[in-house]
């Protein structure tokens, strides 16, 4: 087990073509982040209306703060280690991510509903800041990326049985928890998964030599 954990972190990253995809990747992925952010600040402007939706409309809210917020983070502190101690997988999953969140960016940027007038607020957002506040707490709607993240991080560990029902469990979670909220319309939910999916297989079509390093890593129990 040793030997095995110190392979990961033995600076197979350490080539230059690597340290070069990793900052490349890097950026791109901080880049996503930003063009969300202010996705998210254009779609606040341009609000329009709420509308009704089947299961929002026939359910009441409950108070879901703790579990959309904290969960959030727990689950970006997990992808994040367990990125850093596989170094070969960085590449592939931040140029994945970016695809990701720029998509969700000009998604947002294109639908201005109004959160479901029920919508529970989520009251310590602040405590974060602003930036992370509207990155990852704010009232952007579609799609969910709550529930689309860790089922990408599903996607991209499929192999490793234990991840893959790690992360699937955290996006069907975290699904009924924005619905339990109001946080979010049940199709921002649904829609999620099947964006994601496209975003996983665009990100294999883009980045080939990437996703063969990303596969050619195996985790602990693979």
């Amino acid at each position: 087990m040793l030997r095995s954990l110190s392979a990961f972190f033995k600076p197979i990253s350490g080539t230059r073509e690597h340290r070069v995809e990793v900052l490349l990747s890097s950026l791109a992925f901080f880049a996503s982040l930003i063009a969300n952010y202010y996705g998210s600040v254009y779609a606040a402007l341009r609000v329009s209306n709420p509308v009704t939706d089947i299961v929002l409309s026939n359910t009441r809210p409950y108070d879901v703060d703790i579990a959309f917020v904290y969960g959030a983070l727990l689950l970006i502190i997990f992808s994040a280690v367990l990125l850093i101690t596989h170094p070969k997988k960085i590449p592939f999953a931040l140029y994945t991510l970016s695809i990701f969140w720029f998509t969700r960016a000009i998604f947002i940027s294109l639908t201005h509903l109004a959160p479901f007038p029920t919508h529970t607020p989520i009251n310590f957002t602040s405590d974060f800041g602003i930036f992370l506040s509207k990155m990852f707490f704010g009232d952007s709607l579609f799609f969910s990326g709550h529930t689309g993240t860790p089922f990408l991080m599903a996607l991209l560990f499929w192999e490793t049985k234990s991840l893959r029902y790690i992360f699937l469990g955290w996006s069907v979670f975290f699904g009924v928890v924005v619905l339990l909220g109001h946080i979010h319309y049940t199709i921002d939910v649904l829609s999620a998964f099947f964006i994601t999916y496209g975003v996983y297989d665009i990100a294999k079509w883009l980045f080939p030599t990437e996703y063969e390093l990303f596969k050619s890593a195996k985790t602990l129990d693979e």
